[in-house]
């Protein structure tokens, strides 16, 4: 199985970007405590104890815990992929995703209406923030992809110095979810730096965020995804001022470009913008911002609901990812301008035949599932190097399949 492409979560992601980066997964290693860790975990028994976390959960957690310490492998050597915008948006909206995505509408039809009912948030919204996450929390993910939460959190709490009162906290957050009877120290597996679930949070996010929205008495991270989609949604609308029936925007063509400030959309229509499906704008009088990420290529109107999916990440390129990939899902298709010098996105098929080729070639993909993430980038990277393509920047398109049909 491909690697899955993790991301942070809202409020934990800012704060932890500058000093991580983006998440790998590596399997733990098991061995024995080093030295120092029972010294420093007996310390902070009575730290945990004192906000809170009862003997029995301590024990649960972390009596016979070994410190994760292949974390730190990841904290100091983080990948460099650097994407065109192009490429970062035909990797994550796949054709995998997209797929997969409306299976997972399909056998939750019923939740994604009461969503929407309840906050006003689109679906398309909701399953491309679920697949980016979590692949719809694919069970497989969590297996082959996720870490066990404790010792990662336990190694960072214990041995990384910059740092540690925050690690510390989040180690008593996990504690405090287990406290709860949210989840279980066995179900909660996660990035290396403890982000776990179908949305991917940080246990702190869980505990202040999450709401109970199956009305089970818990808020789960795992299982059913009703209580972690339910508080996506509400997050969405509290801290990103999402506006029910409002779309996030739209790719448009004509003049504008240079014009700035926020206009309704029926001025941009008198000024000659056009949706580029030839469809009329559904709310003249609503507001929105004119957007062209790269000259010569696609330009867009976008509305106070794409900001508010920016405030579940500061990124205007996952914005985009995630708004497009939504639409997608439901039914629309590609940009109708292309972004100069891209190609399209490869179908699943084609996908898997490249992990298939890379993966005889010598160079490990994690599996041939069509999911491409940090392993089929390295292996991508890895064999641009070697067949001297440039530029080596790990993306896997089509000219890269080209080249691998002709043999090593």
């Amino acid at each position: 199985m491909a690697s899955f492409d993790s991301r942070f979560t809202p409020t934990r992601r800012r704060l932890l970007q500058t000093a991580l980066g983006a998440a790998v997964m590596w399997p733990a290693i098991a061995r024995a405590a080093p030295a120092g860790f029972d010294a420093w975990r007996d310390g902070f028994r009575s730290r945990a104890l004192a906000k809170g976390i009862t003997p029995q959960t301590w024990d649960r957690a972390m009596a016979r815990l070994e410190p994760d310490m292949s974390v730190f492998k990841n904290f100091q050597k983080q990948p460099e992929f650097h994407e065109q915008l192009w490429q970062y948006i035909n990797r994550r909206v796949s054709d995998w995703r997209i797929t997969n995505g409306r299976l997972a509408l399909q056998k939750t039809e019923p939740l994604f209406a009461r969503i929407e009912r309840d906050f006003g948030v689109e679906r398309g919204t909701l399953l491309a923030l679920w697949g980016v996450e979590s692949a719809y929390g694919d069970p497989l993910v969590q297996q082959n992809h996720m870490r066990p939460v404790f010792p990662s959190l336990a190694a960072l709490a214990w041995n990384e110095p910059r740092r540690k009162a925050y690690w510390e906290t989040e180690l008593i957050n996990a504690l405090r979810i287990v406290d709860r009877g949210w989840s279980t120290p066995e179900e909660m597996r996660g990035s290396w730096a403890g982000a776990m679930g179908h949305t991917q949070w940080m246990p702190e996010v869980w505990l202040n965020v999450g709401i109970d929205y199956d009305r089970d008495g818990r808020v789960s991270p795992f299982g059913r995804p009703d209580d972690a989609l339910g508080s996506s949604a509400k997050y969405l609308v509290n801290r990103g001022k999402y506006r029910r029936g409002e779309h996030w925007g739209y790719e448009v063509r004509g003049p504008g470009g240079a014009i700035s400030g926020s206009r309704s959309y029926l001025a941009w229509s008198r000024s000659g913008v056009s949706r580029v499906d030839g469809e009329p704008f559904p709310d003249p009088q609503a507001m929105a911002q004119m957007w062209v990420p790269v000259a010569g290529g696609p330009q867009f109107l976008l509305g106070p609901n794409f900001y508010a999916v920016r405030s579940y990440n500061p990124s205007m390129n996952y914005a985009l990812a995630i708004c497009h990939l939504g639409d997608r899902i439901l039914g629309a298709g590609p940009f109708a301008n292309p972004f100069p010098g891209s190609e399209r996105a490869m179908t699943l098929a084609e996908v898997q035949e490249m992990q298939t080729r890379l993966t005889r070639a010598g160079f490990d993909t994690g599996g041939t599932d069509g999911r491409v993430g940090n392993d089929t980038m390295k292996a991508v990277r890895d064999y641009q190097a070697r067949a001297g393509m440039q530029p080596a920047d790990g993306y896997g398109g089509l000219k890269l399949l080209a080249r691998l049909r002709q043999g090593p």
